[in-house]
């Protein structure tokens, strides 16, 4: 698994470029969340913020070369879905659970 600790200057300027434009997406997103005009735009925004987390998790997973980040990744995917789901019925409907 260390084999990929020394990693060539190439891969290591695409994961910072890679960093910070996922970053910049990030801030985004918490923006839109922030100041979204209505109820869809804030649950999208949300919905793209732990994308964005997940990718940034990836990232950082790649540049430690270790396999921990990609199970917190796994996780946040699917409570990121998970609630996502549960606030569009929620929206559609009015309630969660029928």
């Amino acid at each position: 698994m260390n084999e990929l600790a020394e990693i060539g200057p190439i891969l290591n300027l695409a994961l910072a470029v890679g960093f910070l434009m996922v970053t910049a997406a990030l801030l985004l997103s918490l923006w839109r969340l922030i100041i979204g005009p209505d109820q869809p735009d804030r649950i999208l925004a949300l919905d793209t913020l732990y994308v964005n987390s997940i990718a940034l998790l990836v990232l950082l997973d790649i540049k430690l070369a270790s396999s921990l980040y990609f199970e917190a990744a796994l996780l946040i995917a699917l409570f990121g879905f998970v609630g996502t789901v549960a606030l569009a019925k929620f929206l559609t409907r009015g309630d969660i659970i029928e």
